[in-house]
């Protein structure tokens, strides 16, 4: 009877033996998991592609105290990252801090995240800006006839290329620019923000963007473009800070941004007087939705001035405009050559406008002299529709060109409510013909003729872009830096 009384006393002891062990384990494996999530965080976000590799800037020698320069460490790291392209790609990551860079270009199959408590200051050194060649649409700079600054993010010839971040910040610090652009004391182009040229799958999303010394994000030449989610913000003061400009693109969709701008929110763009004509690449296919704009001194979203590549198959709606001068402007003139046709608005709410509808065939910002005269612009099937607006000083001003009438132009359910003091004249029209229906105040004689039953068109089916569904995708930032 002794010996099961043992084995019951020794199978005890090693019971409560393996109890301890299994709570020091777990124990061990508790630490660990907490000092994992005080060490990092996991961070996941929308992309069109998820990468298999991922660094952190520091790795590379990045320095976050705001003075010291990065821009060896950025060019570095994506060099490294370059030779992963072809192996699931790889991410670079901004970590929180103040991470100062000159200009740096990026490579395909890449993703530049930028953290939450991250912001990345633009250098105020000229050396940190190489100079690159003038836009082959352009024939020149945009500030100046000679070369151009390249742009603080750059990227040519590149697929498949994400910058975005849990709105991270980049600060172009653009008030040194300003200062020289108004003194005169440029002889090359300002640097923008982003350009990103002659590319495939582009992402530019979620961030905050903000002091661009000229324009701040700009897709050249360029297809299969997703914009959405920033806030871009600069002085209204300062000229050629456009917020979004799609030049010459095919393909793109931006969506879900707040602008704050001193000149137009969103310019579409295609090229400039005979360069455009000769390079002849339109920007078409575009979709712009659920936009929010302040400009008081530009447009909402602007069709040209430089369209002499031509624009074709825009489709906007859900537009906000607030203390704007126009909603949608169409900008051309003599010389420009090109077209502006096919495009669709609807619901768009404006409040504090100068001009609700603005189309003018005179705007005389050529690039030389050697403009051809004799090329006219086609301007031809604008439809707008479904806009309310309130606090407005003029309805209209729509003028074409003389001996180059500008066509089927449609504007159908609006309702404007006038300002305290508009002008007398609500409605001025110049070689312009098309089509209204329920509008108030009631639009000039040219537009009198009825439109179709059910108002202007807006295509009821899709872009391909619109059907390019994002993935899921994370990364891991460091509590600290």
């Amino acid at each position: 009877m002794d010996l099961p009384r043992k084995s019951t006393k020794t199978n005890v002891t090693v019971a409560r033996i393996s109890a301890v062990i299994v709570l020091a384990l777990m124990s061990l494996a508790t630490v660990d998991a907490m000092d994992s999530l005080l060490s990092s965080n996991l961070v996941e976000f929308q992309a069109i592609n998820c990468r298999k590799h991922s660094v952190l800037l520091t790795e590379f020698g990045g320095v976050d105290d705001g003075v010291t320069s990065n821009t060896q460490a950025f060019q570095q790291a994506i060099k490294h990252l370059s030779t992963l392209a072809a192996d699931g790609g790889a991410q670079l990551v901004v970590p929180p801090g103040k991470w100062v860079t000159g200009s740096f270009n990026l490579t395909s199959h890449f993703t530049l995240f930028i953290d939450k408590e991250a912001t990345i200051l633009a250098s105020q050194n000229e050396s940190e800006w190489p100079l690159v060649k003038v836009l082959p649409s352009y024939g020149r700079g945009r500030d100046a006839p000679g070369g151009r600054y390249s742009s603080l993010i750059f990227g040519t010839n590149l697929t498949d290329v994400v910058i975005t971040g849990n709105n991270g910040t980049i600060d172009g610090q653009g008030s040194y620019w300003w200062d020289k652009f108004h003194k005169g004391e440029l002889n090359v182009t300002r640097p923008y923000m982003i350009e990103i040229m002659y590319s495939d799958q582009i992402q530019i999303s979620d961030l905050t963007l903000i002091n661009s010394p000229s324009w701040f994000v700009h897709p050249v030449y360029s297809r299969n473009v997703i914009i959405q989610g920033l806030t871009i913000l600069a002085p209204v003061t300062v000229p050629n800070t456009d917020g979004i400009d799609p030049d010459s693109c095919s393909n793109t969709r931006i969506e879900d941004c707040y602008i704050v701008s001193g000149d137009d929110c969103i310019a579409i763009k295609s090229g400039w007087d005979e360069y455009g004509i000769k390079f002849g690449m339109p920007t078409k296919d575009l979709i712009i939705r659920r936009l929010t704009c302040i400009s008081p001194d530009s447009a909402s979203i602007a069709l040209g001035s430089e369209m002499s590549g031509g624009i074709r198959n825009v489709r906007i709606e859900n537009v906000t405009a607030i203390n704007t001068e126009s909603a949608v402007r169409i900008k051309t003139a003599r010389g420009r050559g090109g077209f502006v046709k096919d495009i669709f608005v609807r619901r768009m709410f404006l409040s504090t406008m100068k001009y609700v509808f603005w189309i003018a065939g005179d705007y005389k910002d050529h690039a030389d002299d050697k403009f051809d005269p004799s090329a006219l612009p086609e301007i031809k099937n604008i439809n707008y529709r479904d806009v309310v607006a309130k606090n407005v000083t003029m309805s209209a001003n729509l003028a074409g060109i003389s001996g180059d009438p500008f066509t089927d132009i449609c504007v159908s359910n609006v309702k404007i409510g006038l300002s305290k003091k508009p002008k007398k004249l609500q409605w001025n029209c110049t070689e312009i013909e098309g089509f209204s229906s329920d509008v108030d105040p009631p639009p000039c004689a040219s537009l009198a003729k009825a439109a179709k039953s059910g108002g202007c068109d807006f295509p009821k089916d899709q872009l391909p872009i619109e059907n390019v569904q994002l993935k899921s995708c994370s990364v891991e930032i460091p509590a600290f830096s």
